[in-house]
């Protein structure tokens, strides 16, 4: 019975891995959708966002009925527990990765990205890439060091937000395009919070004390707030 049982944690590990990669895998195709204006890649992600979210359904099902029959106590509670967290921090993912999709849908045929801003937006793309695949590793190995350095990823990330804004400051560029790269950078930016979460989940499952938390939950009505903000600062006079 406890080996079915370890067995089982072990599978939720596995799943969890393997959402890191989906993750991964949709935030590099919607960057080069992005980019390079490409609508099959873009659509691509867009409907394989749906294998993320079964895949979190799937891993909930099964850490509850974990939860059911086991009733896991101590450091085998922590693991289900902090599995349900990380499923819902790794299914976020994807839908950022599909609002990036979006932006390239939405301005195809045209690139949603000019020629000036490319590689800071390729670069995001990159840092993405690496913090979700070293989150994944976190949660393979359970290891903390590594679980805290993604904190120098995320302020990496954090700066190339910065640089997008500055940038956006001191543009003349169409106010559409401006709405659109105020949006993009904050997917980008959230989607490093949502992989630092993730980590900081491995370190409270591996010690039982809490990292310092990085505020994730988003709400998209902010994003409202910020386009209106923006369309106001950039008004044509």
């Amino acid at each position: 019975m406890r080996n079915a049982f370890h067995d089982d944690l072990d599978h939720i590990s596995e799943q969890l891995v393997e959402m890191t990669r989906v993750a991964g895998s949709a935030i590099a195709r919607a960057t080069t959708a992005l980019v390079d204006a490409d609508l099959h890649m873009a659509e691509d992600v867009i409907t394989g966002d749906r294998t993320l979210d079964l895949a979190r359904e799937t891993l909930d099902e099964l850490a509850i009925d974990v939860l059911a029959r086991q009733q896991p106590v101590a450091t085998d509670l922590r693991v289900v527990v902090t599995a349900l967290r990380m499923s819902a921090d790794l299914e976020r993912m994807g839908d950022l990765a599909r609002h990036v999709a979006k932006v390239a849908r939405l301005r195809y045929p045209l690139s949603a990205v000019p020629p000036s801003m490319r590689s800071l937006v390729l670069e995001m793309g990159q840092v993405a890439e690496r913090i979700v695949a070293k989150a994944g590793s976190v949660i393979a190995a359970r290891d903390v060091d590594l679980a805290i350095s993604l904190e120098k990823d995320d302020d990496a990330m954090d700066e190339l937000h910065r640089r997008v804004f500055t940038a956006l400051h001191n543009t003349k560029l169409p106010t559409e395009t401006i709405v659109d790269l105020t949006l993009l950078g904050r997917y980008y930016e959230r989607f490093a919070d949502h992989a630092v979460s993730v980590a900081r989940r491995v370190v409270y499952l591996v010690t039982g004390e809490h990292h310092t938390e990085a505020v994730v939950d988003h709400d998209f009505s902010e994003d409202a707030s910020a386009v209106g903000w923006v369309r106001e600062a950039y008004r044509p006079e």
